[in-house]
């Protein structure tokens, strides 16, 4: 099944082995695809003498394999045949239980997995032709790997068409933990961690010691700004950390990005992997999958705190956490969220040119939306909650002349529809009548407000009644050696450009600062 040249780059892979592995399979001898998933182990399993298969028929209509590792379960199992995207899961899921994957998470991750309550039980429903679906079963299989108390198996949805009718799966991937749905769509390690542990609580680890480290910067964030200020930071020949949930922030929600200046065209997960590389080059220490807990940022030395016990100490501390777009939180908007369900007119909208589109929000962002897309779009239908629109009575005036803008109050977005590649349509109920009423559409513009990431800081900052960290011209908040830049801050307008510019401009000023003793 596997040809040549591909068994000879296994072999190069798993050449370094300690442990002995078997694939524990159990099938219906007459399972349509049961001989295709024989052969597929078979083959890998000749690659080393470290692994092995081993086959158990049965009566019931199953079609799955378990990793043993060293005769013993890992808690790893495949409901399918691996193929598509999904093969390169079962690769690294035979190094990561040997130790030698390159996604097994630092020490301090490891301890918030291995805190994890348990027992629990995942279940990811996936399409093997999803290119975010390995993403999330090669994060769960980590995890697996690293608590005893969770089991993992990854279940192709084609062959098991009756789950997915009887759940009423419409989006892949879809996470499921002891029966109850826990993600749906692409999702990073620290998303699905910082799930768990919501879902299930933690135990400290008994014997676990505490962490700190210290650094002249400390940048909070790993967005366009953070990026940024790390760099110019670096570059001054300081000691730099960034703490991060992930590099890119909200720009991987971005599908493309035709506005950064010289760079004509990009996506949004290539610009995070842009950014990622450009850290890379410096020798700047990054803490990804971190969530800040606390922050004590008065006095000389400050203090950040992340969930799973670490701290963080610098003198200079530039906070660049950005922002979320607020969501509808309806059912399928999360698994559409780049195919169909945007957040950014400016980025996202040249992409509906000719198309029919939805702006749900009736507010300043919401109308100036409308206004911009109708240039380019057949037709934006504006659906706002309240019964009055709450723009300016001028935006309200320019929207309501445009002759393919059509606009509905007192309206409310019960459902996002999607034939499961983009979206089709949106469900919205009349709040006057409570009838409901489908929509074909072609995207969806959510403009119901950003919201700073600033709720760890708003005790000691002096912030706006949205939130936004107040800053002056040069990036400075009201603490002394406490900075910020980009979408958490004061700054106008939230662009990727100008996030850029003010995460260097915090840099700079904190460099200052430290040359003129004021930090």
């Amino acid at each position: 099944m596997l040809d040549l040249a591909l068994k000879e780059q296994i072999r190069g892979i798993f050449q370094n082995l300690e442990a002995t592995y078997t694939f524990h399979i159990v099938c219906h001898p007459r399972h349509d695809s049961a001989q295709e998933l024989i052969d597929l182990l078979k083959d890998m399993a000749e690659c080393s003498g470290k692994l092995s298969c081993e086959i158990t028929e049965t009566e019931q209509p199953k079609l799955e394999f378990s990793l043993l590792k060293d005769g013993k379960a890992t808690g790893v199992k495949f409901r399918g045949i691996p193929n598509g995207h999904e093969f390169t899961s079962l690769l690294l899921a035979v190094l990561n239980a040997d130790g030698k994957g390159k996604n097994i998470p630092d020490e301090a991750i490891q301890r918030r997995i291995q805190a994890l309550k348990g027992p629990v039980s995942l279940q990811t429903y996936v399409s093997l032709t999803c290119t975010n679906c390995p993403d999330v079963v090669q994060a769960l299989n980590v995890i697996t790997l690293l608590n005893r108390q969770i089991t993992h198996e990854m279940i192709d949805g084609a062959l098991f068409q009756e789950e997915v009718d009887a759940l009423k799966i419409q989006g892949v991937p879809s996470v499921y933990a002891n029966g109850k749905l826990l993600h749906v769509g692409r999702g990073t390690l620290g998303e699905l961690l910082q799930k768990l542990e919501d879902m299930f609580g933690s135990e400290p680890l008994a014997d676990a010691e505490p962490v700190s480290r210290a650094y002249d910067v400390l940048v909070l964030g790993g967005g366009p700004a953070g990026a940024s200020a790390s760099i110019y930071s670096a570059r001054k020949g300081l000691r730099v950390a960034i703490v991060a949930e992930k590099i890119g922030g909200q720009v991987k929600e971005t599908v493309g990005i035709e506005n950064l200046i010289s760079v004509p065209q990009t996506t949004g997960t290539q610009l995070a992997d842009n950014l990622r590389s450009h850290i890379n080059h410096y020798p700047i220490d990054l803490f990804e999958d971190r969530k800040i807990e606390k922050a004590e940022l008065q006095g000389k030395e400050k203090a950040v705190s992340v969930v799973g016990g670490e701290v963080f100490t610098s003198s200079s501390v530039i906070i660049a956490t950005g922002a979320s777009w607020r969501k509808l939180n309806v059912e399928g908007e999360t698994e559409y969220i780049g195919r169909g369900v945007a957040f950014c007119p400016h980025c996202d909208g040249p992409f509906y040119q000719g198309k029919d589109i939805a702006v749900i929000g009736g507010g300043n962002s919401g109308i100036e939306a409308a206004i911009d897309l109708a240039g380019i779009c057949r037709k934006v239908t504006v659906f706002e909650f309240a019964d009055n629109l709450k723009a300016d009575q001028v935006l309200q005036e320019k929207a309501q002349s445009l002759p393919n803008v059509e606009i509905f109050t007192s309206s409310q977005t019960t459902k996002v529809l999607g034939n499961g590649d983009k979206v089709i349509g949106i469900c919205v109920k009349d709040r006057m009548t409570n009838e409901e009423r489908d929509f074909t559409l072609d995207g969806i513009f959510v403009q119901i407000g950003l919201a700073a990431n600033s709720i760890p800081f708003r005790e000691e900052l002096d912030v706006t009644p949205q939130g936004e960290i107040k800053i002056d011209a040069h990036c400075r908040t009201n603490i002394p050696g406490v900075y910020a830049a980009g979408d958490v801050s004061t700054v106008p307008y939230k662009q990727i450009v100008i996030a850029m510019g003010e995460g260097a401009k915090a840099a700079l000023s904190a460099f200052d600062d430290r040359i003129r003793g004021v930090i």
